[in-house]
């Protein structure tokens, strides 16, 4: 079996953990910090073609079409497609959803979405370089490409610290590293484990530059009062970054800084 076909298949065990996890909101990262960053920077969606790569269950993507986006979600774990289009049946709004590998988007047309999401997946694809590339090809010129990934800074000191320890310096962060993440917390109906990618923030950069999507706003973001009062566990992410949300936008060449200087 491949790495990519036992990433998949953690993912179908996970699915049905995973959607009480999600739709119950106790993902408290993603109600409280992530999420609220992420749409802040989207901004407004209305009438525009959006596709939601690694959709998951399809939460985000749900969100995307309630503000009125035509969306497609697509992602490779078959369990998770399937709950997605038992939602689609009880709320009916519009979204078609597809089983499908991020790092082969052939059956899109090139140049057809007007924005590209992925919501804290990109660093659960092996061929990350690959999927951006797909995600290039389709998207029209002009189109955004908005993704969110654990802030790699922290990502790997996060996940081996004892618990209740504070964080107090960045760990082998050069160290482009396949990790695994033990799902556990109590609020889970079950735990069980998933296969994410270290990389770096220049690996991230170098792979959209080569795409010819250009970087345009990156977000750190930071709980509000009002999150830290209903999500307690915040707390632990107010001075420490927790995630990173990019923004870039396909251009038809490379860019650098210099393009952009006044004569």
């Amino acid at each position: 079996m491949s790495d990519e076909d036992c990433i998949r298949k953690e993912w179908n065990v996970a699915a049905e953990s995973w959607v009480d996890f999600v739709r119950k909101g106790k993902d408290y990262y993603r109600e409280g910090l992530n999420n609220p960053a992420a749409f802040e920077l989207i901004g407004d969606v209305t009438g525009l073609t959006v596709l939601d790569l690694a959709c998951g269950e399809g939460y985000n993507t749900r969100i995307l079409a309630r503000k009125s986006a035509k969306v497609t979600g697509i992602d490779f774990s078959e369990k998770m497609i399937e709950f997605a289009k038992q939602e689609e049946e009880k709320e009916k709004l519009g979204i078609c959803y597809k089983v499908m590998n991020a790092v082969d988007l052939r059956e899109f047309s090139n140049n057809h979405f007007d924005l590209a999401t992925c919501f804290m997946s990109l660093q659960d694809v092996q061929d990350f370089e690959k999927a951006i590339s797909e995600v290039a090809k389709v998207l029209k010129y002009g189109g955004r490409f908005v993704f969110s990934i654990p802030h790699p800074c922290t990502e790997m000191i996060r996940l081996q610290k004892p618990e209740g320890e504070k964080i107090s310096a960045i760990e082998r962060y050069f160290r482009t590293t396949q990790y695994t993440i033990e799902w556990n917390m109590e609020r889970l109906t079950r735990p069980f484990k998933t296969t994410s990618f270290h990389r770096t923030l220049t690996e991230y950069f170098d792979a959209l530059h080569k795409s010819m999507l250009v970087v345009t706003r990156l977000v750190e973001p930071r709980p509000t009062r009002k999150a830290l009062q209903k999500y307690p566990g915040l707390q632990d992410v107010l001075e420490i970054p927790q995630s990173v949300v990019i923004e870039s936008v396909k251009t038809g060449t490379r860019c650098s800084f210099s393009s952009f200087r006044q004569p």
